[in-house]
Parts: C-alpha cells; sequence; structure tokens
C-alpha cells in the first residue's frame, strides 16, 4: 500500500526532490502540497483521515510549522505528523513533540533516519484515496 502522503513545504527545490525521492525510497504518493500555514490546514480539514503521513517544515511563506502541528493533534490512530527541517535544535524537537510530533528530522543530516522511519512506520489500517 502507498504511503498516502501531504507536504508543507514552501521550498521548490526542496519539494522537487523530496517527492521522487519519497516515491522511490519509501513507496509514497503524494496526495497534496502547501507552502503555507493556512493553505496546509484547510488541506488537512477538507481531507480528514485520507493520509497516512504529513511531513512539515518549520518555516513557511505564511505562519509555520508549528501552527500546522496544532491543527494535526486530532488525527487518526494510523497517521503520522513528522518535522523535516534545517531547524531540528533539541529545543524545537521539544517544542514539536509538545505539539503532537511524532518524529523531527533535520533535512542536512537526517534523510536516511527520515526514509527509514518512513518505512517502519508503515499504516495499517487507513484506505488508499
Amino acid at each position: 500500500m502507498a504511503l498516502i502522503t501531504f507536504i508543507v513545504e514552501d521550498n521548490k527545490t526542496i519539494r522537487d526532490n523530496l517527492i521522487p525521492s519519497l516515491e522511490d525510497l519509501a513507496n509514497a504518493a503524494v496526495a497534496g502540497i502547501a507552502e503555507t500555514e493556512n493553505e496546509a490546514i484547510a488541506w488537512l480539514e477538507t481531507h480528514r483521515g485520507e493520509w497516512h503521513l504529513a511531513v512539515v517544515d518549520l518555516f513557511l511563506k505564511q505562519g509555520s510549522g508549528l501552527g500546522v502541528l496544532a491543527a494535526c493533534r486530532e488525527r487518526g490512530d494510523q497517521q503520522r505528523v513528522v518535522v523535516l527541517s534545517n531547524y531540528a535544535t533539541s529545543e524545537m524537537k521539544a517544542r514539536c513533540a509538545a505539539l503532537g510530533a511524532d518524529a523531527v528530522f533535520d533535512k542536512s543530516n537526517d534523510l536516511d533516519a527520515f526514509f527509514e522511519y518512513c518505512n517502519a512506520d508503515r499504516p495499517s489500517q487507513l484506505a488508499p484515496l
């Protein structure tokens, strides 16, 4: 089963590299993207229960990934929210965890761990889109 994924990232270059990598390395199907906090929250509200993984950057064109995390707090047991950011300090990791993030990865140093997480924590109950 494909990992139905939603990406919150405002950098087009990063998205253009992340999407094929997720498809190839994690059998992911990207169902949507957002560049701002408001776009992300609107997508999540419209597609409640229809995704497996949300990948969230902290710094966005408008708002922040922290607001997106807060909007994802009430989600299904098989839905995971991870932060993929260049600002994955220990303080920020704790803040993200307090807002409900399942994991936090540094874009520069933790990509292998990020893809391992995507493959190890596969959904078992959500139907594909």
